[in-house]
């Protein structure tokens, strides 16, 4: 008996069902052993399973015991189909760096997006972070790495974790673009779950593949004890930079999810946040063994995890073409501040921002000393912000006051009240003597209280910047209208109906983070559609990050400017990308006082509008504004602004003070910006059909797969069977039902065609096309290819007349390591003696084999084959015994250089380890690195397999 009876990559039979054997271990108490093994039989296919042979009668499946079957198909179809779907359902082996899928999909040919996935797939293991800016085509390259892992294998179990608000957006990319289809657990869909799996059931046992927002998964009490069981294939997390912080739950959640996946993919357009310590702690999530030293490290020692491209990257610049039309300047538009405004800035002036120079001196104390800028921007924003800072800081003045209102959750403004009304209500008070803050609050509360919606100077520019962008009723012009003050997007939608004359239900939209994630979804959707009311979308910056505004949208108006750079970029950014059919244009309404000098007049001459010309000119020069103030953090942008301002800055000198070459931009700044190779590496994926259409057309014709089916030469239509039913049950409901999917299922093979509906969708009430494209990944080719294997029965194999001289066996051979995944595939045609030079494939290719044989349907006699069957066995298994000799070198190298580094790593860590505790950690990574690299290496007794036999057309002799 070898070292275990059941060696990985064998084929077992438990419960009537075929397995395909992961490990084998010795129980400790008895003479038995744990099988894990994966399904391989329709019934069970993909299925983890864990069988105890002390309990279950499990059959080893052996290749001598093939029962040969003469086919007597037409064209002998059957053989054919069957060789076909073997083909198909093989995984790629794990020495295959190449991009079996890059022409597969609805998408355009562009390298760059390509070449994600040929880093991801060149490391031991599938992990990086994908770090290209705004616009780029993030989702598009997790999708292509997403099918690739497919494509071998390794991507049945899939995770994508996203904000919420992009959570529908990210669905309908994959589904449409890949045909890979993902269960959305926002709100709705986790109670939806709730209702149709069995009470206390792990949703994501239930669903293989699944999409869900990151603040729903963080929630450790509800799904912590569930992701500690499970191990996904991939983890897809996408805004990564949010994840930084060892002490927050969604740092604690990435952390796990990185121990519990082969493929980790995390995405980010701001990867860091200029401090070399939070990156590494980023960067060993995908490899904990890359960086010994948090403050010292090099691009060498990352570049096999990290890639980031900018628009003026040259493989993006020379590619991208119309594709992605250039932006327009960004227009800085004056409006000229109102008498009313005036005071209110005077107010500013002589009181809140004139510091130690105020007669009394400052109206705050020493902690609330930034706060004064906080009430500028509120104002430069609009009076209603103005108003709801003033109460809010009030109250929180009031509540600090031991005798005041114990219930400090009365705090804020809430939604669905009145800032100016509760302003009114609070200067109204009787007066208390509660400090000069307080005092200075009331006074300037009262001046905003004089301020009517006629005296707002950007209210009435944005009416006429609006009207002038051609957005009136009749008109088809789109706008998206940013604030990052909630009051301010809440006072516009009720204001602009009646100034724009868009009185109609539903063609003002706002959205910001109190709504909840369905709404945020749907309405991003409306937005997205030609035929929806939506003209003018007024948002904040929840919108700012991956969320897509272009399709029907090229205007951005900045109501206020945010005093960050990179919010300012993330915001252009939604308009401003890949796909987007006109030039973005973009304005921003600059609040001017009568007061010449900037500095003196506290406007947004001041600070927005450099900030909006130094956006422009990073973005032109650089291709990104990210580290020109040598922040990475927009909230640590303002905040460190504000206080060079305090200080007697200018913008210019504040950015000037903290220049950009600092240690993370130096070193991250090109890496992957220069492809080592001109065009990415391609795999050679076997296959006997010229196309996925030839092969599923025959398919269904010759199974009798689908009875009433409609084929116009572009377009298949169908009623879907119900097992094929299920495996659309990931997509939306809504879906489904508008395109009543489960009575008639429309797809197609045409490139033209299904891009042709897709726009088509977007000029109609859905996003989602009632035809869908047909790539390899697709339900619908699945199942076909499932009907295909399971026709011919358990351990059978065709026989074939064809242009072949003698007995011809076709015998797949594979080993695999100890995670199941193969390491080494051969396709073998054993002839006499000895294994052909040839592969299987051309060995069929000469021989003549495809959709114009004749099958004369002359018995044979099968009994002299069936007596060659262990012979030709015995041949494949010595030569594939000497082609592993060969993989072994490309498996086994990468491997060694892995371990060489490890150890250099643990050194240099337990050298520069402080604590004992942190000489232990280090270790413990140390062990767990080697235990992988252990089980990353082949194993085992080769899985051999008899797929078919040709024999002469006169028959064997």
């Amino acid at each position: 008996m070898s070292e275990t009876p059941y060696p990985p990559g064998a084929r077992i039979l438990v419960r009537d069902a075929e397995w395909i054997v992961r490990t084998c271990a010795p129980l400790a108490y008895t003479q038995g052993f744990k099988v894990t093994a994966i399904g391989s039989s329709e019934f069970v296919r993909d299925e983890d399973g864990v069988f105890f042979t002390d309990i279950e009668d499990i059959e080893l499946m052996r290749p001598e015991d093939t029962i040969l079957e003469q086919d007597r198909t037409d064209h002998f179809a059957a053989g054919r189909l069957f060789l076909e779907a073997v083909l198909r359902r093989t995984p790629l082996p794990q020495t295959e760096k190449g991009l079996a899928l890059s022409d597969r999909f609805l998408l355009d040919s562009l390298p760059y997006q390509l070449r994600p996935a040929e880093l991801a797939l060149r490391g031991l293991r599938p992990r990086i972070l994908l770090a290209d800016v705004v616009g780029l085509g993030k989702t598009l390259e997790i999708g292509l790495i997403l099918a690739e892992l497919i494509r071998r294998g390794r991507g049945e179990r899939i995770l994508v974790v996203t904000p919420q608000q992009v959570l529908e957006q990210f669905q309908h990319e994959l589904w449409t673009r890949f045909s890979v289809p993902l269960v959305r657990l926002d709100s709705i869909g986790v109670e939806r779950i709730q209702r149709e799996i069995p009470a206390g059931r792990n949703p994501f046992t239930y669903y293989k593949r699944v999409i869900i927002s990151v603040d729903t998964l963080k929630n450790e009490g509800k799904y912590g004890q569930h992701l500690e069981k499970l191990h996904w294939d991939a983890v897809v997390i996408d805004e990564s930079h949010n994840l930084m912080g060892e002490t927050t739950a969604r740092n604690r959640l990435a952390r796990l999810l990185s121990r519990r996946t082969d493929a980790l993919l995390l995405a980010s357009a701001t990867p860091h946040n200029g401090d070399s310590k939070s990156f590494a702690e980023l960067i060993r999530m995908l490899d904990p063994a890359a960086i010994a030293d948090d403050e010292r490290y090099s691009a060498e020692d990352i570049e096999h995890l990290y890639i980031r491209r900018t628009k003026i990257s040259p493989e993006v610049r020379d590619r991208m073409g119309s594709r992605w039309p250039e932006r327009g300047p960004s227009i800085p538009v004056r409006c000229a501040a109102s008498p009313t405004e005036e005071r209110i800035f005077d107010e500013f002036r002589e009181v809140w921002l004139a510091g130690d120079q105020r007669e009394g001196g400052p109206v705050v104390d020493q902690k609330h000393r930034l706060f004064p800028y906080t009430l500028l921007k509120s104002f430069l924003s609009s009076h209603v912000a103005l108003a709801a800072t003033v109460v809010n800081r009030v109250r929180s003045i009031d509540a600090e006051d031991k005798k005041a209102a114990k219930d400090k959750a009365v705090l804020r403004v809430k939604r669905d009240q009145n800032p100016l009304v509760e302003l009114g209500k609070l200067v109204n008070e009787p007066p208390v003597a509660r400090g000069p803050e307080r005092d200075a609050l009331l006074s300037l509360g009262r001046l905003v209280l004089e301020m009517t919606d006629d005296d707002s100077a950007k209210l009435t520019a944005l009416t006429r910047q609006l009207a002038d962008i051609g957005v009136a009723p009749g008109s088809a012009t789109r706008v998206v209208v940013f604030s990052e003050s909630v009051p301010t997007l809440e006072w516009l939608k009720r204001v602009l109906p009646e100034r724009l004359g868009l009185t109609e239900l539903g063609a003002i939209e706002i959205m910001h983070g109190g709504f909840s994630d369905t709404q945020q979804q749907e309405i991003v959707e409306r937005f997205s559609l030609a035929d929806s009311k939506v003209r003018v979308l007024l948002t904040g910056d929840v919108a700012s990050e991956g969320v897509n505004l272009h399709k029907q949208c090229h205007h951005l108006i900045h109501y206020d400017v945010p005093w960050s750079l990179i919010r300012i970029e993330q915001r252009n950014g939604r308009i401003d990308r890949y796909r987007q059919k006109h030039n973005p244009q973009f304005k921003a309404l600059i609040l001017t006082s009568g007061v010449e000098d900037p500095r003196e007049a506290k406007d947004d001459r001041l600070v927005a509008e450099k900030l909006l010309a130094k956006e422009e000119s990073a973005h032109h020069s650089l291709g990104t504004a990210e580290a020109v103030t040598g922040e990475y953090r927009a909230e640590r942008e303002e905040r460190r602004l504000i206080q060079d301002l305090l200080a007697g800055k200018t913008v210019e000198e504040s950015i000037e003070a903290h220049p950009a070459g600092d240690f993370l931009a130096g070193l991250l700044a090109g890496v992957g910006d220069e492809p080592a190779n001109p065009d990415p590496l391609l795999a050679t994926a076997p296959k006997l059909f010229d196309s996925t259409e030839e092969f599923v057309k025959e398919a269904i014709k010759e199974l009798k797969l689908l009875g009433d089916l409609e084929d116009d030469g572009e377009m298949l239509a169908f009623a879907p069977p119900k097992d094929l039913i299920h495996r659309l049950s990931a997509l939306p409901a809504s879906y489904l039902r508008t395109h009543d999917i489960k009575e008639r299922m429309k797809v197609t093979f045409n490139r033209g065609l299904a891009e042709r509906k897709l726009e088509e969708a977007r000029n109609s009430k859905t996003m989602w096309p009632d035809i869908a494209y047909l790539s390899d990944l697709h339900p619908l080719v699945d199942w076909v290819t499932d009907k295909v294997l399971v026709q011919l029965g358990r351990q059978k194999a065709p026989v074939v007349m064809a242009d072949v001289t003698e007995p011809t066996f076709l015998i797949q051979g594979i080993y695999s390591n100890k995670l199941g995944q193969p390491t080494v595939v051969e396709w073998m045609a054993v002839t006499g003696s000895a294994v052909q030079d040839a592969d299987m494939v051309e060995v069929l290719r000469r021989a003549g084999v495809g959709p114009r044989m004749i099958n004369p349907d002359r018995p044979v006699d099968l009994a002299p084959l069936q007596e060659l069957v262990k012979p030709a066995v015995d041949i494949a298994r010595v030569h594939l015994e000497k082609r592993r000799a060969h993989y072994d070198a490309e498996v086994v190298r990468p491997l060694e250089l892995y371990r060489e580094r490890l150890t250099d790593w643990e050194q240099l860590t337990l050298d520069g380890a402080r604590t004992k505790a942190q000489a232990d950690r280090a270790r413990r990574t140390a062990d767990e690195q080697r235990r992988l690299l252990d089980s990353m290496q082949t194993t085992g007794e080769p899985l051999l397999r008899i797929l078919a036999v040709l024999i002469p057309r006169g028959g064997h002799q």
